[in-house]
């Protein structure tokens, strides 16, 4: 068989799984947070997949692959199916490549929603969307991907630790941030009051379909089906995320006594980012130690916020930001080819650092700038507090999650 087609194949596998990790995120998501929003989690994370897709292909997409300049692609909005795009590999066919690209973006912009969940209002959390998905994140792809400064520079982010990740919760936190605590959640004293995820199952199913769709996130990376490279990545990548979800759990259980199944799922989805920007270069055994390290940063990045107030109702910010910074850090410590511990010296660490730096910086303060302009429009961005105390299932999409049927119908 053409190796195209053998390529095209796997790349497009790839990106079915990373799909289908949507699905994952809308479990994880809705099972997180509390029953009476459960249905509007849903809408906006089916949302956010077709906000991302139809703006990544006429905007996005050129402006992280397009020839531009060293900081933004300037050509290939729309592309034809036979136009050359400058940041595009060959052998693949561009539509395979751009699909591909196509669902990391919509990824990218689904990390917000878990952040402000709850009291977000749904307008402007489009609008948002439409933002992050056309802008922000292909710019800083382009920097990376597209040839930008950071590529230039040597900068390693294989599957997107920070293009993906860090640049999503830097968005993230601008939002939670902007909006403010759901209502009750913090004392006056400061304490916190604890909101317990309403639906343990739906977030385990939902974490282990990102699980599952992370081999193609990474695997699908390789751009070509190469069965040694992509082997040794979807085995490290396997293997961090169990050490991150033993570590977490553990750790937990020494910090609090108990074992937490919410930091343990978490614990999963960091060994997942810390591991995605170095797993074509991270050996086996160094994956797990990423994986654990990933694991209990998570946890202490929710603890971390819980201190300072920022109202995260899924942890999305401890795991793709902080997991994200350590998974691009751990490139310069356990590369193989230039890692600090294999005899590489600070260099790459230096450049790493740079990187992560400069796209969570980008993401914070120009989400902070938008959610700052959107905050001034009429409604402003976040929903009534009548609204927010009822549950926003009922109060604007007139249903429930889990309503019963009215007796005396349906008898029949």
């Amino acid at each position: 068989m053409d190796e195209t087609i053998i390529d095209s194949i796997w790349v497009l596998l790839s990106a079915f799984l990373v799909f289908f990790m949507h699905a994952g995120f809308a479990l994880v998501e809705s099972g997180f947070c509390r029953r009476k929003n459960a249905v509007m989690v849903l809408l906006k994370n089916v949302s956010v997949v077709s906000i991302a897709s139809l703006l990544y292909f006429f905007v996005g997409f050129g402006l992280m692959f397009g020839e531009g300049n060293a900081f933004i692609g300037l050509s290939g909005f729309a592309p034809a199916a036979t136009e050359s795009v400058a940041g595009a590999p060959d052998g693949l066919p561009l539509y395979v490549f751009l699909f591909f690209q196509l669902v990391f973006a919509a990824t990218a912009a689904t990390i917000v929603s878990g952040a402000v969940a709850e009291r977000a209002r749904l307008g402007t959390f489009f609008v948002f969307t439409a933002f992050a998905s056309a802008v922000v994140y292909p710019i800083v792809g382009h920097w990376v991907w597209g040839g930008g400064f950071l590529a230039d520079l040597g900068f390693v982010d294989f599957a997107g630790s920070t293009v993906v990740h860090v640049v999503g919760a830097g968005l993230a936190l601008a939002g939670a941030m902007a909006i403010g605590p759901r209502l009750g959640k913090y004392g006056k004293d400061g304490s916190s009051r604890p909101m317990p995820a309403h639906n343990f199952p739906l977030a385990a199913l939902g974490v282990l379909i990102l699980w599952l769709g992370w081999f193609g996130f990474n695997g699908g990376s390789e751009l070509a089906a190469h069965p040694e490279a992509i082997a040794s990545i979807i085995l490290v990548t396997n293997l961090s995320a169990a050490a991150g979800f033993l570590a977490a759990l553990t750790h937990t259980r020494l910090r609090t006594g108990m074992l937490d199944l919410s930091m343990g799922l978490n614990g999963v989805l960091a060994g997942l980012v810390s591991i995605t920007a170095g797993c074509h270069v991270i050996g086996p055994v160094e994956s797990i130690l990423v994986g654990a390290i990933g694991g209990v940063i998570a946890v202490e990045g929710v603890f971390l916020l819980e201190r300072l107030r920022i109202d995260d109702p899924v942890g999305a910010i401890p795991v793709h930001g902080m997991g994200g910074i350590f998974g691009t850090l751990a490139v310069g410590l356990f590369s193989a080819e230039a890692g600090l511990f294999h005899g590489g010296g600070l260099a790459l660490l230096g450049t790493q650092a740079l990187g992560a730096l400069a796209a969570a910086a980008f993401a914070f303060t120009s989400g902070a700038a938008f959610w700052w302009l959107l905050a001034r429009l009429p409604g402003g961005i976040r929903v009534s507090a009548e609204h927010e105390f009822e549950g926003l299932d009922v109060a604007e999409c007139g249903v429930e999650a889990y309503g019963e049927e009215p007796r005396g119908i349906g008898a029949a």
